[in-house]
């Protein structure tokens, strides 16, 4: 029904994901983030949000998140139907799909990053997000963007896309988290709202608002 991106951009320190699915308001689904744990991604055909939240509190306890996905998978015993990537903040990924989601299905772990999907329409869809992030320019954001863009040119989900989101996190600015939960085109509307959270008064805004790093930042 999905396919996300997870990743840690070593030159910068930040972490990132981001989702696109066939359905409706991927982002409250699927992603959670908090930095100084790590971030995942919880989709699949009986997608559980007590997963994604399980995996960022044993991260934050300082689990590593091969030990989180492995124990929270063995312990449910609908993980048959369910997906769960993991990254934490060492860059270090982990990734269970079980085998009752629908085809094609899979993931994909590389250096600081992991993808998964499920319900797509090519087993070439996890591949071409992969790629398209590596060789991405620009802002972490950006790269997670056009990651989805070229997942969704090599297959997508089989059904289209209906729903898109974004998150980026780092000690030293505000968090980027951006949803749209529904659109005929989402990844055009997750772009164009990606530039305008990155730009203009929305973004002199941000550089106001307190950060892990400066939690009185804008008190003067």
């Amino acid at each position: 029904m999905t396919f996300s991106l997870l990743v840690r951009d070593p030159e910068t320190g930040q972490i990132g994901g981001a989702a696109t699915t066939g359905s409706l308001c991927v982002g409250g689904w699927v992603l959670r983030g908090r930095w100084g744990a790590g971030m995942s991604a919880s989709q699949g055909a009986s997608p559980s949000t007590l997963w994604g939240e399980a995996a960022i509190e044993k991260m934050a306890q300082g689990s590593g998140a091969s030990d989180v996905v492995a124990a929270l998978t063995a312990a449910d015993a609908g993980r048959h139907f369910r997906q769960l990537s993991a990254l934490d903040m060492t860059g270090h990924c982990a990734a269970f799909t079980g085998n009752l989601n629908t085809p094609e299905m899979g993931e994909m772990i590389f250096p600081n990053g992991v993808a998964a999907g499920n319900l797509l329409a090519s087993p070439a869809v996890i591949p071409a997000v992969v790629e398209a992030f590596r060789d991405g320019q620009g802002s972490l954001g950006e790269r997670l963007i056009a990651a989805l863009f070229a997942g969704s040119a090599a297959g997508s989900d089989s059904r289209g896309l209906l729903s898109a989101a974004l998150l980026v996190l780092a000690p030293d600015k505000a968090p980027l988290t951006l949803r749209v939960d529904y659109s005929t085109d989402p990844l055009a509307a997750l772009s164009e709202l990606h530039d305008r959270a990155t730009s203009g008064d929305y973004a002199f805004w941000a550089q106001q608002v307190p950060t892990v790093n400066d939690p009185e930042r804008g008190l003067d």
